[in-house]
């Protein structure tokens, strides 16, 4: 089984220049800053269950630019009801991507429902466009690399590791900075 954090290099590998990244609080912001900070990254800081939210929003006001959601499995089960919503607005643009280690390892390592209930098969039923569930690094690429020729919107999990990370830095950036360099990304690229 693949880590988050190389889950999170993997998906950073797959990123074009233009897209759009948000991505929620806790580990997964952490993990992507060190990884691969940009301007066009959102860290959603202390606001855990909204970042598909956020990027169903802006995949629909930004219909040519991708959307990258990434989030971990305890903040998509705080905002099920958007995993419909976005199946039913259907932007082709948005790919939603859920790294699930059956915890809520951000606040304490907390078991999450996901040991019994499967997300993927939840985004089928909602009618996303293209839902895939792998578990390692080459299953996560291909998937990947399916969004580019499929029409979204995409839902991948990924099954990774429970991981206790030590040291790794937290998003230096302050929230009104995130806020000004990600909305001089967008307003770069405006929509048709």
């Amino acid at each position: 089984m693949i880590s988050r954090i190389d889950a999170i290099e993997v998906i950073a590998d797959h990123v074009a220049a233009n897209d759009l990244i948000i991505s929620t609080t806790g580990m997964i912001s952490r993990e992507l800053f060190v990884t691969q900070d940009r301007w066009a990254n959102f860290y959603m800081l202390g606001s855990m269950g909204l970042a598909s939210s956020f990027g169903l929003g802006l995949a629909l006001l930004n219909p040519n630019q991708r959307v990258i959601v990434i989030e971990g499995d305890g903040s998509a089960l705080m905002s099920m009801g958007t995993l419909a919503l976005i199946a039913s607005e259907a932007p082709s643009n948005l790919v939603h991507i859920v790294l699930d280690n059956e915890s809520y390892e951000s606040t304490g390592g907390q078991v999450t429902i996901t040991r019994q209930i499967d997300l993927s098969q939840i985004a089928e039923s909602s009618s996303y466009q293209h839902v895939e569930r792998v578990e390692g690094g080459v299953q996560l690429e291909r998937a990947l690399e399916r969004c580019n020729f499929t029409p979204g919107p995409h839902f991948i999990l990924s099954k990774v590791g429970i991981e206790q990370v030590e040291d790794i830095s937290r998003v230096t950036h302050i929230p009104i900075e995130i806020r000004d360099r990600f909305l001089s990304v967008v307003l770069k690229n405006p929509s048709a």
